[in-house]
């Protein structure tokens, strides 16, 4: 009669033998979520800003071959930082790699125009809004609120979608008429103006006093306001 040893080491190498040679198939779209999952884990989005992450899809005619380990994410080389390739190994006693191409992109939260806004039209809460934007689409220094911004005048046409910086924007605009206040530790006195040059809030611009004919530079403080300390 064989040993009751001998059947549980038959059972054992039954078992453990297929669990051996198993290995994992893997379609295209987990390929793709490995991919843009290790981006997202990798990348960290800038302050004030976030990350988008866009993969490319693989070439249907690619056969994935199985793989007996888990498999793993990495950039192999230098990037610009916008533009990766994305490897994906198996790392098994024959590996196999397949690179996935991705974008990445970052975007800033800047005030846009929703609507296009010619040359001297009043920005309104209805046409301009705070939306993020990538960065290719933002040049130089733009505006981040609505704060001192909403009642302020076009200085030139700002199109649909495009990001608005102060100098497209004046809150006192050459030629117009503004209220002056003069302000001392002890009073403050109120007169008429006109702007000859245009600025935005905090800044000075020249402005000729309607009654008087001085020529002053005050600062802006408010949409057709300047002040002055005497």
């Amino acid at each position: 009669m064989p040993n009751k040893n001998f059947f549980l080491i038959i059972t054992y190498f039954i078992v453990l033998i297929p669990s051996l040679g198993f290995a994992s198939t893997y379609d295209r779209a987990f390929i793709e979520m490995l991919a843009k999952n290790y981006l997202e884990e990798k990348i960290s989005p800038p302050e004030g800003g976030k990350v988008s992450i866009s993969i490319t899809k693989l070439d249907p005619r690619i056969i994935i071959k199985p793989c007996h380990q888990a498999l793993t994410a990495n950039i192999p080389e230098k990037d610009n930082g916008r533009n990766v390739n994305v490897e994906i190994s198996c790392d098994d006693p024959i590996p196999w790699r397949l690179y996935i191409p991705a974008k990445i992109e970052q975007a800033f939260a800047v005030l846009v125009a929703v609507s296009t806004i010619e040359k001297g039209m009043l920005l309104t809460d209805e046409n301009i809004a705070i939306e993020y934007l990538p960065t290719n689409m933002i040049r130089g220094k733009k505006l981040t609120e609505k704060t001192g911004v909403v009642g302020s005048k076009a200085t030139k046409r700002i199109g649909k979608g495009r990001a608005i910086a102060s100098k497209h924007v004046c809150l006192v605009c050459k030629g117009d008429a503004v209220t002056i206040i003069a302000k001392t530790n002890n009073f403050l006195i109120k007169a008429r103006g006109t702007a000859l040059s245009s600025g935005n809030i905090n800044q000075q611009i020249r402005v000729k006093n309607t009654r008087s004919g001085k020529i002053i530079r005050p600062k802006v403080i408010a949409i057709n306001q300047v002040m002055i300390n005497l």
